[in-house]
């Protein structure tokens, strides 16, 4: 393949990370990578993410122009896309995931004890939003919509005392220097499941050799397990982006954890489940199995808990 087109949004985030992983591509492939920009509804609506449907608004054009073959590789934030399988496209590749945590953006240094009550907190996000009232009951949490540098800015100018983005997109607009934030730990605050990794999306079928071995080098396996195992929980609870969900996965000394929490919408009310696996081997087809079940234990025990009594969730097959 003498030319490898990579499609993304066209949002400053999502170039800066495309971008870094078209570079990772053309060293790994030795071919000439192009960018192919995708214009998407979730890009161009300023209705909530709740409204326009939640996941899957900023993935379907994309989907769309990797299946007209405009382009041989999409890249998403896989937090972005739905669980369910799209069919003619499958995942190529999960590169090494980014910094999973929240960060919390305040005026004048202030952090999540010290804003004041009544503090005007800006989030777009359902989960987020869920934790907020969960926390502190007494903020006045906004619905808000745009982009990192435009959330920033409406902190900036006053409009809100502080808004809570993700670690891995400030980082990824080289923001993080220049934001004096508060970095929310996954233990008391756990994140969208996927938050931080990236998705590689192709065409089903046998890939040009190149690309596949360039996606081979790129994929990182630690990273392809913990985030199945988070979305494998939000597929099994999955109500949209209604149902306020965190989840955190990791391995360590062999063993694969995974920690999952559903909220209910206004934060009265939470429900945890953590559960570990023991992988027989660190393959590919080992891992994934560790991850299925860890990821059935901890859903049937927030459903045994009785989350679907107070967060708007189903169980799917």
């Amino acid at each position: 393949m003498s030319l490898i087109r990579v499609g993304t949004r066209g949002s400053a985030l999502a170039l800066a990370q495309t971008t870094a992983i078209a570079n990772r591509i053309a060293t790994a492939s030795g071919s000439e990578v192009e960018i192919v920009t995708v214009t998407t509804h979730g890009d161009t609506s300023r209705e909530s993410l709740s409204s326009l449907g939640g996941t899957g608004v900023f993935a379907s054009a994309l989907r769309e122009s990797l299946l007209a073959e405009e382009c041989d590789v999409v890249v998403h934030s896989f937090k972005d896309l739905p669980t369910a399988a799209y069919p003619g496209l499958r995942i190529g590749a999960t590169p090494k995931r980014a910094d999973a945590r929240d960060v919390l953006c305040a005026r004048d240094g202030l952090n999540l004890t010290t804003l004041p009550e009544g503090a005007r907190v800006g989030t777009g996000s359902p989960r987020r939003a869920a934790q907020l009232r969960s926390l502190r009951p007494d903020l006045d949490v906004v619905d808000i919509r745009g982009n990192v540098e435009t959330r920033l800015n409406r902190v900036a100018e006053g409009d809100l005392d502080a808004v809570v983005l993700a670690a891995a997109g400030l980082s990824r607009l080289a923001l993080l220097e220049s934001v004096d934030g508060e970095y929310l730990e996954l233990s008391d605050w756990p994140t969208a499941p996927g938050q931080g990794a990236l998705a590689l999306e192709v065409r089903d079928g046998k890939l040009d050799r190149t690309l596949a071995t360039a996606l081979t080098a790129i994929n990182h396996s630690t990273s392809q397990t913990t985030v199945m195992a988070e979305r494998l929980v939000l597929e099994r609870l999955e109500a949209g982006c209604a149902a306020p969900i965190g989840a955190m996965a990791a391995i360590d000394d062999g063993l694969l954890f995974l920690t999952a929490t559903v909220y209910s919408p206004d934060g009265s009310r939470s429900l945890v489940s953590s559960h570990a696996a023991t992988p027989d081997s660190h393959s590919i087809a080992h891992l994934a199995e560790a991850a299925q079940d860890v990821s059935n234990r901890v859903s049937c025990d927030l459903l045994a808990g009785g989350a679907a009594d107070f967060a708007p969730m189903k169980v799917t097959s």
